[in-house]
């Protein structure tokens, strides 16, 4: 994922390198850094050609970040709303984008955060409705989080708490 550069903990950091690599004419690297950034080519073109002051923002670096872990990752379902709600709380706010850029916060740690919460709140599910399901087996558990508490766990998750 962040093979040849490294995870970076900050938008900051990016453009820091992205700026050397700009003065030392290697158009090449700062096009493999965007791209393990998840940052788009179109933004390396007008940063290399003056257009943009900076490679990212914390937004494009944080929904970059996101896209990069989410193709490596490939949710399905509800984790892909999950994916949905992150990105757009960081539009919403600037110290969730900033927070998801961190080192060690990944999308894989926040979705084990969701897991551990749903295996430590499981609940057994009703025998008819076992029945019902066409379940053979005699015990059945069941601990997803509704979106509000998801919400929350991935709020917590990324914001330290």
């Amino acid at each position: 994922m962040f093979d040849k550069f490294g995870e970076f903990d900050s938008f900051s950091e990016i453009n820091e390198l992205a700026e050397n690599l700009l003065n030392e004419g290697d158009i090449e690297s700062l096009k493999v850094v965007a791209k393990e950034n998840g940052i788009q080519a179109d933004f390396v073109d007008l940063y290399a050609n003056g257009e943009i002051p900076e490679l990212c923002d914390k937004l494009t670096a944080a929904l970059g970040k996101i896209d990069v872990e989410a193709a490596e990752l490939k949710p399905k379902e509800i984790m892909e709303d999950w994916v949905e709600y992150l990105r757009g709380q960081c539009m919403e706010n600037e110290l969730l984008a900033h927070n998801v850029r961190k080192k060690g916060k990944t999308l894989k740690g926040c979705i084990a955060a969701i897991l551990m919460w749903s295996f430590k709140n499981q609940q057994t599910v009703d025998k008819d409705i076992i029945k019902a399901a066409g379940v053979s087996a005699s015990k059945v558990t069941l601990g997803i989080p509704g979106m509000a508490r998801a919400k929350k766990i991935i709020t917590d998750y990324y914001m330290g708490k």
